[in-house]
């Protein structure tokens, strides 16, 4: 199957291209360098050079508090970039998989959130990618809507590095304990996609590793399976206030997953583990 992978600088984007080129795909994976969701012109032409038959869309702006400041900068990538896509999608009849957030729901309560919840994202970069899940729906028949969080992989930033990082220089650390939600390990949801990308079972799926956990869970649980000895002390949001709100609750159920047939991804604790093997390599 012919595929394009944009973001392949991402940490997702990374792991998608290197999971579907070992299961002889033929996959493309590109960079905003080659294809700039900002200029149509150019998105248009490599893809009809190229002509995938799906296209699993990793691409995003991610820099939630600067999208505080320039929401224009934001909703260009996220919403209006992906509507450019998703109508190109539709005129060479490629299946599109576009990769959204749990910021699109405004993360009150303790329950799990359905894939059909009413959403309502409580800052700018939840509005956009909300809005280009609406685009996609709008525009294509053939889609996948695949809402993450809490991301980690092997290549780019993110918070488990960032704890080791920190552990380096210091024996006490304060994390956030009162934002809950599930950690996503990007190569376990490569697994997902590949084998989605080439199914027709369309629709909105809810795609995290298994299980909740806060902020503080995870730092310990990495401490822990990294043999590190820091203590954490557990602090509510306030005690870091971010430009961006940040939902309290980002549990998301998994019910069309089962529905559908496809696996879910393996346990967060397990992900975490298979990870630091991955960072030692």
């Amino acid at each position: 199957m012919k595929i394009l992978v944009t973001g392949v600088t991402g940490q997702l984007g990374y792991d998608c291209v290197k999971q579907l080129e070992s299961e002889g795909q033929e996959v493309r994976g590109v960079s905003s360098k080659e294809f700039p969701l900002t200029e149509p012109v150019k998105m248009e032409a490599y893809l009809k050079k190229f002509r995938p038959e799906a296209v699993i869309h990793c691409a995003a702006y991610t820099a939630v508090d600067k999208a505080e400041d320039e929401p224009e900068a934001c909703r260009v990538v996220n919403s209006e970039g992906t509507r450019v896509l998703a109508k190109l999608c539709r005129e060479i009849d490629a299946k599109l998989i576009y990769i959204s957030t749990d910021y699109v729901f405004p993360g009150t309560g303790e329950e799990a959130y359905s894939e059909d919840a009413p959403t309502s994202p409580v800052n700018v970069y939840g509005a956009s990618k909300l809005a280009g899940e609406e685009a996609v729906r709008e525009i294509l028949t053939k889609y996948f809507i695949v809402r993450i969080s809490w991301v980690f992989g092997y290549n780019g930033k993110n918070f488990i590095r960032t704890m080791l990082k920190l552990s380096e220089n210091h024996d006490k650390l304060t994390v956030v304990d009162d934002q809950v939600g599930s950690p996503t390990y990007t190569r376990d949801l490569a697994v997902l996609l590949a084998e989605m990308v080439t199914s027709d079972k369309y629709g909105t799926y809810h795609a995290t590793n298994e299980g909740f956990c806060s902020w503080a869970d995870l730092a310990i649980e990495t401490f822990r399976q990294a043999g590190v000895k820091v203590e954490v002390e557990r602090v509510t949001s306030d005690k870091f206030p971010t430009k961006a709100v940040r939902p309290h609750n980002s549990r998301m159920s998994k019910e069309a997953l089962d529905r559908a047939g496809f696996n879910r991804l393996p346990r967060w604790q397990d992900a975490v583990g298979r990870y630091l093997i991955e960072l030692q390599k």
